[in-house]
C-alpha cells in the first residue's frame, strides 16, 4: 500500500513539475510577444536613421560636394599630386 502511494505521489510530483515547467515556457512566450512590437518600433527607428544617415554620408561623399569644399579657403594649402609624387605599390607586397 505504501508502494501504490509512494508512486502515485512521484508520479503526481513529476506531472506537477512538468506542468509547472510548461506555464513557465508559456509565460515567458506571453512577455516576449507583449515586448515584440516595442522592439519592432524601435528596430524600425533604428533602420530609418540608418538610411538617413546613408543618404547623409552620400551626399558627403558626392564628387560635385567635394570639388565645392576644394574651393574654400580652409582647404586651400591642398593640392593634386604630381605624377611623379604618387607611389605605387605591387599588388603582390600589398597582399602580405
Amino acid at each position: 500500500m505504501t508502494n501504490l502511494l509512494f508512486r502515485l505521489g512521484f508520479c503526481l510530483s513529476v506531472f506537477g513539475l512538468c506542468l509547472y515547467s510548461y506555464l513557465d515556457t508559456q509565460n515567458q512566450l506571453t512577455h516576449l510577444k507583449i515586448h515584440l512590437p516595442e522592439v519592432e518600433k524601435e528596430m524600425k527607428l533604428i533602420q530609418e536613421e540608418n538610411r538617413r544617415l546613408a543618404y547623409e554620408i552620400d551626399q558627403f561623399e558626392n564628387p560635385a560636394h567635394l570639388i565645392e569644399l576644394a574651393h574654400h579657403p580652409e582647404y586651400a594649402h591642398l593640392k593634386h599630386p604630381l605624377i611623379k609624387e604618387i607611389l605605387t605599390v605591387p599588388e603582390a607586397f600589398a597582399s602580405n
